[in-house]
């Protein structure tokens, strides 16, 4: 039996415009865009004396939890656009707790649906089985996700 070590997690978006794509994950999830590290009172403060040149800090954006509780989120500029689909996509769980009917659970999801849809996501397609009630969706820049 080893050892174990605590660890902290980071989910990482390959992101076209990660500011952009940083606000809408913001408001999906209740996260907020993570501030200046301590002694610095802007990002462009830090990217200062770090010697980034202007022209790249629109490259990288992170949110955290303002709870503290969920892992950090980093968004990174890449080249190329999305072209397939995600190998890993997130659940947000937002239609109460696991077991609860399909029938309290519905009018929750399909209420998010249409918040994230007013934020820019996508709707793909609605599904029930098994007794599971979800929808597939997609964000601004395309990558899929879903609520349940």
């Amino acid at each position: 039996m080893g050892i174990a070590i605590p660890m902290d997690i980071q989910i990482t978006f390959d992101a076209g415009d990660p500011r952009k794509l940083a606000s809408f994950w913001a408001e999906a999830l209740g996260y907020r865009i993570q501030p200046p590290p301590e002694g610095f009172d802007s990002w462009d403060a830090w990217a200062d004396s770090q010697g980034i040149p202007p022209e790249q800090r629109s490259n990288w954006a992170a949110l955290v939890d303002p709870d503290e509780g969920r892992p950090r989120i980093y968004f990174q500029r890449v080249p190329e656009a999305k072209t397939v689909k995600n190998r890993v996509h997130l659940d947000v769980n937002v239609g109460g707790p696991s077991g609860a009917p399909i029938e309290e659970r519905r009018p929750l999801v399909q209420a998010e649906v249409k918040r994230l849809v007013g934020l820019g996501a996508t709707e793909v397609r609605t599904a029930e089985e098994n007794g599971e009630y979800w929808t597939l969706m997609t964000d601004p820049e395309g990558n899929e996700f879903c609520l349940q």
